[in-house]
């Protein structure tokens, strides 16, 4: 299946990496890899993850407070949101309006 990161997510995940390694040398590669795994788990089992709402689903990364939105059409999944823990759970969805 082809993966697709909407803007958004793109966005998100390079300001998640950049905050990790300014706060420790390595630590923005870890949480890299921590989103690659995940990425090929949804990759290869798309429908295996927690719903949320409507077609969209998730999975949690291990060690960090992240998740990602995804939705997961026929030939494609699309990656809408790497969503932080703390923030309002419904604010994901603003990546899926715009």
């Amino acid at each position: 299946m082809l993966l697709v990161f909407r803007p958004e997510a793109q966005e998100e995940i390079l300001a998640a990496q950049a905050w990790y390694e300014e706060r420790s040398s390595g630590l923005g590669l870890e949480f890299a890899r921590a989103l690659d795994v995940a990425v090929e788990r949804i990759r290869r089992t798309p429908t295996a993850f927690a719903s949320l709402e409507a077609q969209y689903r998730h999975l949690m990364l291990r060690r960090f407070p992240y998740s990602i939105v995804y939705h997961a059409t026929g030939a494609e999944i699309v990656v809408v949101s790497c969503f932080h823990h703390r923030r309002k759970p419904s604010s994901w969805l603003r990546n899926v309006i715009s």
